[in-house]
């Protein structure tokens, strides 16, 4: 596999990690969809999106979120940038 097929893969193996996070820290405090979408105020789809990577939340609800799951911002939805640590070598 060439360094841009690793790259590639590596880059979407973080995305959905990323979009995994929420769904780790709901699962942790044992809170379902439905219930976390109560408390957020939206509805069950939303956060189900969420979840999958498929909706970019707005600050505000990234705030509530993690508000209700004991998380912080960097904690579930701090994109790590594969760059970043390269640059650092």
């Amino acid at each position: 596999m060439t360094y841009k097929g690793i790259y590639g893969t590596l880059c979407v193996e973080v995305v959905e990690l990323k979009n995994l996070k929420v769904k780790f820290a709901r699962l942790e405090k044992d809170i379902s969809q439905t219930e976390l979408a109560k408390r957020v105020g939206v509805t069950r789809q939303t956060i189900g999106m969420i979840e999958a990577g498929d909706y970019n939340p707005t600050l505000r609800l990234c705030i509530a979120i993690c508000r209700e799951l004991g998380k912080t911002l960097n904690d579930l939805f701090w994109e790590e940038d594969p760059d970043d640590e390269e640059r650092t070598r």
